[in-house]
């Protein structure tokens, strides 16, 4: 990262209430490798230093918001893509036992790479659907924390995550505005999946000004043994 980069992540992490100059070495590791893995495969649309900085590292951050990342949790990073918010949150809590999990192979040999170059610990790297790992009792039900920013409807980001998730434990999905009425759409669909929504939280992203929201789900009750359903079927036909 330039010095104006630099300067940029530090002041938008402390909007966050974060500190992170002891992390800065490896956010400079992670945006260096992003850079030169993207020049060869497409990993992320995002390629412009001011870009990754806010719309990658700064906006995975916000996660914190939530207030459920604190301590030794297992954590479910359910579509990763090139490791965000996973990757970001894993370097400012290292505590926490964080699995990748993505459908795209070039993906998840790239979040593979960087971990073990910044040598973190208690990483877990899957190539894979959520579909099938939701009913694999090695994953099913044991998470504390799901968390997921991709861009399908929260109805089909629920049957993807809701299954992995212990009772008593939390999804945490990132969106933009206006998901009021995505929500109200969704709800029975989590209902039925085993959560409630516990709190929604929308507040501005630091150094963009855009509005983003974390959707926070408790799961209440065991997910019922049919869900999730096939491979494909939850973004083609979603729960209502």
């Amino acid at each position: 990262m330039s010095s104006q980069g630099v300067s940029l992540f530090l002041d938008s992490a402390r909007e966050l209430g974060l500190e992170l100059e002891p992390t800065l070495p490896y956010f400079q590791l992670l945006y260096q490798n992003l850079i030169e893995a993207n020049a060869i495969t497409n990993l992320t649309a995002i390629r412009d230093e001011r870009g990754i900085i806010l719309k990658h590292f700064v906006d995975s951050l916000s996660c914190l918001k939530s207030g459920k990342l604190e301590g030794s949790l297992r954590v479910v990073d359910v579509g990763t893509g090139a490791g965000f918010p996973g990757l970001p949150l894993k370097i400012v809590r290292p505590e926490l036992e964080m699995t990748f999990l993505d459908a795209t192979q070039k993906k998840i040999a790239f979040i593979e790479g960087v971990c073990r170059k910044m040598k973190l610990a208690q990483t877990h790297c899957i190539w894979g659907r959520a579909e099938e790992l939701g009913h694999d009792p090695a994953h099913r039900e044991t998470y504390d924390r799901a968390l997921s920013r991709a861009v399908s409807a929260l109805n089909t980001l629920s049957e993807l995550c809701l299954p992995l998730v212990r009772v008593g434990g939390f999804m945490i999905a990132q969106k933009s505005v206006g998901v009021e009425g995505e929500l109200e759409q969704a709800q029975a669909a989590i209902q039925k999946l085993g959560g409630t929504v516990q709190e929604v939280i929308t507040f501005q992203l630091p150094g963009l000004g855009e509005l983003r929201t974390l959707i926070v789900i408790e799961k209440t009750r065991p997910t019922p043994p049919s869900y999730p359903r096939r491979t494909g079927v939850p973004a083609k036909n979603p729960l209502s």
